[in-house]
């Protein structure tokens, strides 16, 4: 497939060669791809080989352990990396954020740094990625098939589009890198490239080769999909008093959540996955959400499938151009994924599977072969560290570190992060999760739970959770309450303190939220009282909200 704007912008044809001095770097990232969900991690779907193509760049390079979003949702997280900035600082706090022109600033610091930039595939942040030399971009969300994309063109953003027709959006997206990196750019110049796919973002739309991709297999799954195998997890904030907000906090695989689940939701997607004329009053509750999970699982590996075989064919070209050990090649998604742990979908949660990132790299030129580290780094960290390769440094306006050194000799730095800092912003919107914001250590995980909006409305209960990471990796247990972990929570929190003064997290873009944060920070027996109000409260409210909708949904029927 061809790019009609390739023209525009390749004036002449120029042999495939780069600066001496300086790497091509590729930054591939797609979209909600969890680190365990990529076989070079080791988890329970491994067994399945998913993505043999991204394993080739742990095989060949480094793994991280511990990557970390700074929060967990597609544009924030997206900023980040483009900015250097935590979403405080750089605005972005949620899905309506966007960086414009100016502010793009790991483009802009490649383009001092000689190199020629390009944009392909999602990008996901409002404004024209006018910073990038090339760019050639998903609107919005972007459609899995058939996808129609943005570029530079006469009629102004957001007006010049093509749309490529019976292809799906993870092959499109190769084929525009792969004409640019042969056609378009000025190849005396290095490049630098982010390259994004869609996939493997719900729906899980994935191409039509892919049907019979795990057909006939179980997935694995989670201990922790089983609500009764985690008796000790969670607080009140995410599951009520005495459980009443069990069906309203957090969107669901089984049938919990009346509100969104993928029980309702995936066997109108996906009938195929599920038994011929199915018809959930014919299984119990624990078969649908067998059902449900192996529907999900199997729809969303049928898309990483599309995008790992794509990088087999983006690696390729490389191999054949002679370019592949000149590029710096980096692997990594947006953020992390509920896989149906703790009976969760999406993402947002600072639980493990959320907040943690994959992230490989590969540069033999200096970066040992089979190596893994567990240093602790953030998305914000990315942009320095990519400057580096490049040779150049970071702006003082950056406020995430580079970790190059860690790459070339596994060894972290004097005085290197001990701990990663998240706050999710979106409280209670789209599935349900609570606004919260903690500190995740190499041993230990602090939450905690504020349960307001911006503005200090819509309250759900606070509470704080602490997992033990070393003693239980999958946060199975919450021992805030313990008392053998008191002096750590104490710890923790004093940390936690510092860390937000640290990063610039001071509440004072949002002071009617930070108000509600600092009065239930000691969470003493008046505050846990008032939570337990509260809880009662939203309760109330969300079964009103629910009856309502349901009564909507029956007068539109009825006209009908």
């Amino acid at each position: 497939m061809k790019n009609p704007f390739l023209a525009i912008l390749a004036a002449a044809s120029f042999s495939v060669v780069s600066a001496a001095d300086q790497p091509n770097i590729l930054y591939i990232m797609s979209d909600d791809h969890a680190a365990h969900a990529v076989g070079a991690y080791g988890s329970r779907l491994a067994e399945l080989n998913p993505t043999p193509t991204i394993d080739r760049l742990a095989d060949e390079g480094m793994l991280f352990e511990n990557a970390f979003c700074t929060n967990a949702i597609c544009s924030p997280s997206r900023a980040c990396v483009l900015t250097g900035q935590y979403p405080h600082t750089n605005g972005a706090y949620d899905l309506s954020g966007g960086i414009e022109g100016g502010r793009q600033y790991l483009a802009i610091e490649m383009k001092k740094a000689g190199y020629e930039t390009g944009m392909v595939g999602k990008w996901h942040l409002k404004e024209e990625p006018s910073d990038f030399d090339f760019y050639t971009v998903l609107p919005g969300q972007g459609d899995y098939h058939n996808p129609t994309f943005r570029v530079r063109g006469e009629k102004g953003w957001p007006n010049d589009t093509f749309k490529v027709d019976d292809t799906h959006s993870s092959d499109a997206i190769t084929d525009i890198t792969l004409d640019w990196l042969k056609e378009g750019r000025e190849t005396e110049k290095p490049f630098f490239l982010m390259h994004h796919y869609k996939a493997p973002h719900d729906y899980f739309e994935h191409a039509e080769r892919y049907n019979d991709y795990l057909k006939d297999i179980d997935i694995p799954e989670p201990e922790n999909l089983w609500l009764e195998n985690q008796p000790d997890f969670g607080s009140i904030a995410t599951l009520g008093y005495e459980g009443e907000l069990v069906p309203h906090i957090g969107t669901s695989i089984g049938i919990r959540n009346p509100r969104r689940s993928y029980a309702v939701d995936l066997p109108q997607r996906f009938p195929k996955d599920f038994p011929a004329g199915y018809d959930p009053a014919n299984y119990t509750k624990s078969e649908i959400k067998r059902m449900s999970y192996n529907a999900y699982l199997k729809n969303f590996l049928r898309c990483v499938k599309g995008v790992d075989d794509n990088l087999a064919r983006l690696f390729a070209y490389l191999e054949e151009s002679g370019e592949m050990d000149n590029t710096v090649i980096v692997y990594t998604g947006d953020q992390g994924f509920m896989l149906g742990e703790h009976d969760y979908q999406d993402k947002r949660w600072m639980y493990e599977e959320s907040m943690r990132m994959p992230f490989l790299i590969r540069y033999p030129e200096s970066i040992e072969a089979g190596t893994r580290t567990n240093a602790i780094v953030e998305n914000v960290d990315f942009a320095p560290t990519l400057l580096d390769f490049a040779g150049a440094g970071t702006p003082a306006y950056m406020q995430g570190a580079s970790f190059k050194e860690v790459c070339e000799t596994g060894s972290e730095p004097e005085g290197w992060k001990q701990e990663a800092y998240y706050r999710y912003w979106m409280h209670m919107a789209h599935h349900d999760n609570p606004g919260h914001l903690g500190i995740r250590t190499k041993t230990h995980k602090l939450i905690f739970f504020y349960g307001c909006d911006y503005e200090g409305g819509y309250r759900t209960p606070p509470a704080w959770e602490l997992y033990d990471l070393e003693k239980d990796p999958y946060e199975n247990v919450n021992v805030y309450d313990d008392p053998a972990y008191a002096a750590v929570v104490s710890e923790l929190k004093d940390r936690l303190d510092h860390l937000r003064e640290k990063v610039g997290d001071t509440g004072e873009d949002f002071p009617e939220a930070e108000k509600v944060i600092q009065a239930f920070w000691d969470y003493d027996g008046e505050d846990q009282a008032e939570a337990i109000g509260l809880s009662a409260m939203y309760k109330e409210s969300r079964e009103r909200e629910l009856a309502e909708m349901a009564a909507k949904k029956k007068a539109k029927a009825k006209k009908k």
